[in-house]
């Protein structure tokens, strides 16, 4: 059977949802100001038209913000080295936390405003446990570390460097430049893998089709 495509005004909707609402949460002060009916106004289309596709605030948000991701996903399953899966674990592993932090530099405004929406916690997000479990795999494949408690933690604390509130405490409140914010995660990434792989900190690399570039 012959998967439907969506109507082209369906797409239209979404493309002018998803700026609108890109838009606002930029410009805001406080994510949670931002409402539906301001999303909706901004976007052209009737308040119902949100809620019947997305459901409600967060689910908006939440679809916008995996719009977001796709992209690093696609690197991540697909792609070339740093980020693809033929990439050796000690070299993946930094390159994805670098493509992780990138993502919430760009796009802090969203991410702040998903975490902030008090539906999940970010440890039961769907995007939380991939990553979660893709670093910890990747990590109890580098010969040396230890077992695979010791990974399941690790990756934990690993994700925790990249948290929206984090970056957007760093970037934000106290100014840190963003290539000096990609030194410190390396630098910090290099301590957890050295403790058993006598791991280098791998300097970020500049943005391009296989790393870590702007999604907006």
């Amino acid at each position: 059977m012959t998967e439907r495509k969506p109507r082209k005004d369906a797409t239209r909707n979404r493309e002018a949802v998803f700026a609108a609402a890109d838009a606002l949460f930029a410009e805001c002060a406080r994510p949670e100001d931002v409402t539906m009916a301001d999303i909706a106004a901004a976007a052209g289309v009737g308040k119902g038209t949100l809620f019947r596709a997305y459901g409600d605030r967060t689910g908006l948000i939440r679809a916008l913000y995996e719009a977001r991701l796709e992209p690093v996903r696609h690197a991540v399953e697909v792609g070339p080295p740093p980020l693809g899966p033929d990439t050796p674990p000690l070299e993946r592993v930094p390159a994805l936390l670098d493509a992780l932090l990138c993502l919430k530099l760009d796009n802090r405004h969203l991410a702040v405003a998903l975490e902030g929406t008090g539906a999940d916690s970010p440890y039961r997000t769907g995007h939380y446990a991939r990553w979660h479990a893709l670093l910890r795999d990747l990590l109890e494949r580098i010969p040396g570390t230890a077992g695979a408690r010791s990974a399941d933690f690790a990756a934990h604390a690993l994700l925790a460097a990249t948290r929206a509130d984090l970056v957007a405490h760093l970037a934000g409140e106290e100014g840190v430049p963003r290539e000096e914010l990609r030194t410190r995660l390396a630098e910090f990434t290099a301590s957890v893998l050295g403790a058993g792989a006598g791991a280098e900190p791998r300097r970020p690399g500049p943005s391009g089709p296989s790393g870590p570039r702007p999604l907006g």
